[in-house]
């Protein structure tokens, strides 16, 4: 399972966001530092059933929308000089070792200062914060790197050692790869041994930015002055209310909305109990997400699975034809897999005993057998046939 961690700095609407994501209790409050141990829950990145194009009966989706489950971290916010242990920086930075991927969430209102403490809406302008969060998680890696690096360049001098491995085992614990370090080595120009605090300042920039991919979500986007959602634009932010997404799902766990998480829009259920200051608050949502396509939150996670990540989905069934398991549920499971994977990385992921024994696989949508190596796509419905059940 992927996991996606939800940082920036304190007060942003972190909390509300993971709150919407998960429907899992996260402290709210207007107030730095709110959160102070990590949160963990189970968010879900949508897609498309393949139910309705195969024209089989499924138990699995909500009116042909998929979820497939992701791990999801709230951590403690950031402040400036977090990387020197300021506020509770250590223990934040800490907490990114799980994640494959970072959703930087900013105050796109400007209602909250550099320190996280609540100004007036378009007080700060939160272009200000994207880039601290990066600047921190480089001086932190850069950190952790320099504390080893007098020990590397004497081994560097030995025949056979391999400097890029020592720095790999050094990370071991960040989840970086070999391909994340030499990424890094080339994006700086520069040869490593030789490398001065500069340049090791520079090549651990890169390797956050590989091993750590980074989207911007703009929350707070429905009090946003124009002016910062312009200038946010220029980063790619994706905008969002958490606050509006969760409210919706609060209203639907009540049955008092039908909404699917992700839409560009929900429907209120006339039988209701809502009271006219409720009614107010859903048109307003309505109209927010009506200008803007949704709440962004749905949407930020799936963006981070699909495009930051890479990652597609892939069918596995027992049936190629009824496309069932050996149970008879339509299309069971729904696995999230990094594009380029094959049928054999799918017998693993199924089970690793499958895996060992794997034979070939089938196309379910072609009715054709596929090779080993044959590189899946996205919604692909796969029979594997292994020697092993």
């Amino acid at each position: 399972m992927i996991t996606l961690a939800i940082a920036g700095k304190p007060n942003c609407g972190k909390s509300t966001f993971f709150r919407a994501a998960t429907l899992a209790h996260a402290e709210v409050a207007n107030y730095p530092f709110t959160t102070i141990d990590a949160n963990h829950g189970v968010a879900y990145v949508r897609t498309a059933c393949p139910c309705r194009e195969m024209e089989v009966p499924c138990t699995q989706c909500r009116d042909g929308v998929r979820f497939i489950p992701i791990g999801l971290i709230d951590v403690a916010g950031l402040v400036p000089e977090a990387h020197k242990g300021r506020g509770l920086g250590n223990q934040f930075l800490d907490n990114l070792r799980q994640a494959n991927a970072i959703l930087h969430v900013v105050d796109a209102s400007g209602s909250t200062d550099a320190e996280g403490n609540p100004v007036d809406i378009g007080s700060h302008d939160p272009a200000e914060d994207i880039e601290f969060l990066r600047y921190e998680m480089t001086m932190w890696v850069y950190g952790i790197l320099d504390k080893h690096w007098p020990k590397l360049q004497r081994q560097a001098q030995q025949r056979d050692f391999s400097l890029l491995l020592a720095i790999v085992d050094v990370f071991a614990g960040l989840g970086v790869t070999l391909e994340d370090v030499k990424a890094a080595e080339a994006s700086i120009d520069a040869d490593l041994r030789m490398a001065g605090e500069e340049d090791l300042i520079r090549f651990c920039g890169h390797l956050v930015n590989h091993s750590k991919p980074m989207e911007i979500v703009a929350n707070k986007a429905d009090q946003a002055p124009p002016a910062f959602l312009d200038s946010l634009k220029a980063y790619g932010a994706i905008f969002a209310s958490a606050a509006s997404e969760l409210a919706l799902r609060m209203a639907a766990e009540g049955e008092f909305i039908r909404y699917i998480p992700g839409d560009a829009h929900f429907s209120v259920n006339p039988d209701a109990p809502l009271t006219a200051a409720q009614r107010a608050g859903l048109e307003k949502v309505a109209e927010y997400m009506q200008q803007l396509g949704g709440t962004g939150v749905q949407q930020a996670i799936d963006r981070a699975a699909f495009d930051l990540l890479d990652m597609i989905v892939v069918y596995p069934v027992e049936d190629e034809h009824k496309l069932m398991d050996g149970q008879g549920r339509v299309l069971p499971d729904a696995f999230l897999m990094k594009r380029g994977s094959t049928p054999h990385d799918l017998a693993y992921q199924v089970h690793t005993d499958i895996g060992e024994g794997f034979l070939y696989a089938i196309d379910a949508r072609k009715n054709m057998r596929i090779k080993e190596n044959h590189e899946l796509v996205h919604g692909d419905i796969i029979k594997i046939v292994s020697v092993r059940k």
